[in-house]
């Protein structure tokens, strides 16, 4: 697809999927010291070969690692990062039922500098990969997906656009509340946000070279402002959620600063997703107006699986230059949409953005920690294979 204005694929997905079994155990025992780190490795290796072989089976034309050499998908950042440690967060993840579960954050415990590169390994491995020739997948207009063998394979060239994602900036700040740093590190968060931008800045410009393609950054503080109930809280911890949104919005686009021209960046709008579970509800009526307009990214990728994330009409104020990707498959449950679902969808958010700039994927990712969603892997597979179809379907 055209760039601009437009997000780079009409069937994306968000990045994290389910860890197959060895890899869900590797990561154990690599923990208890059981297996070295080249076991270790060569394992992660294996299970990236196989999860690139599925997104080429089901179709995608965007493929990443799955994530699969992090324990969560902030993980790698906080840890490869020098300055940033964890600490108990200040949120809880709860289900509609109430039930809470408390999570861990990143926290500054020291001034915040690039210590090494962070995921250039993933995009080097699997622009390796991807340049290996696979399958194309031919889909045919029908009711439903259909099963993996029913579908027309041409023996095609495959080359993906390789996708890496990155947690956002803000990511670094939001979760611990006003005691995001040990006291006197910073003079402000925005001294903070200036340091941690050139980490970003270099991080991007090396995932560039390792053959990158599009950089996905996953934001979920943004997202959560748009809970009355969290702003609350922000606001009973002695601060701003207005000024918070602006302060974010303008983190996010220091760290995108100077970028590669053809490098694709996308803001990934999540209400938390751990185990099925989330942080926040609440539409992006609050945060619309300031992100869309000025974020210098080229597209959203927004949740709105679920009547959590209120309306479309927010969309409204996303600029004609800048695509919209529709989260309206869930990853959360096993359960397929529908593709009259799925149309009716694509045909409510086009009153908001011309249906040529937009695009579908899950809402969020399948394991955005080493555990993932309570659903089968087949369940999964699933899920994908219907965005593929679905997009063939709507747009074709």
């Amino acid at each position: 697809m055209k760039i601009a204005g437009h997000p780079p694929v009409r069937a994306d997905h968000i990045g994290s999927l389910l860890r197959p079994p060895a890899l869900r155990h590797a990561f154990r025992d690599f923990h208890q010291r059981k297996i070295g780190e080249g076991e270790f490795c060569a394992i992660q290796d294996e299970a990236i070969r196989a999860v690139v072989d599925l997104q080429r089976e089901v179709g995608l034309e965007v493929v990443n690692d799955g994530e699969f050499r992090r324990g969560s998908y902030w993980g790698r950042f906080v840890e490869l990062t020098e300055g940033l440690a964890v600490k108990e967060a200040v949120f809880k993840f709860h289900d509609d039922e109430g039930h809470q579960v408390d999570f861990t954050a990143p926290h500054v415990e020291g001034k915040v500098r690039r210590g090494r590169p962070i995921a250039a390994d993933e995009v080097a491995f699997v622009r390796g990969l991807s340049a290996e020739k696979g399958s194309g997948v031919v889909f045919e207009r029908h009711a439903g997906p259909r099963p993996r063998e029913e579908r027309k394979r041409l023996p095609t060239p495959f080359s993906p656009l390789v996708k890496v994602t990155l947690p956002s900036p803000p990511t670094m700040h939001f979760w611990r509340g006003s005691r995001y740093a040990d006291p006197g590190l910073y003079a402000s968060p925005r001294e903070f946000f200036a340091d941690l931008a050139r980490v970003y800045r270099a991080e991007i410009a090396d995932l560039a070279l390792a053959g990158a393609g599009y950089v996905q950054l996953d934001e979920v503080p943004l997202a959560m402002l748009c809970d009355p109930a969290v702003r609350e809280q922000v606001k009973a911890d002695g601060q701003d959620p207005q000024a918070l949104v602006d302060l974010y919005v303008d983190a996010i686009n220091e760290a995108v600063a100077d970028r590669p021209a053809d490098l694709v960046i996308g803001i990934h709008m999540c209400r938390g997703n751990f185990k099925g579970l989330y942080l926040s509800a609440g539409g992006y009526d609050s945060v619309a107006e300031a992100l869309f307009q000025r974020a210098n990214v080229n597209h959203f990728l927004l949740e709105y699986d679920t009547p959590r994330a209120g309306n479309f009409a927010p969309l409204r104020f996303v600029p004609k230059d800048k695509g919209v990707v529709l989260g309206i498959v869930s990853s959360k449950v096993a359960t397929l949409e529908p593709l009259d679902h799925l149309k009716r969808r694509v045909d409510e958010a086009a009153r908001y953005v011309d249906r040529e700039r937009l695009a579908l994927s899950p809402q969020c990712g399948f394991a955005s920690t080493v555990a993932g969603n309570p659903i089968a892997e087949a369940d999964m597979r699933a899920k994908l294979a219907l965005v593929v179809e679905a997009s063939h379907t709507l747009w074709t």
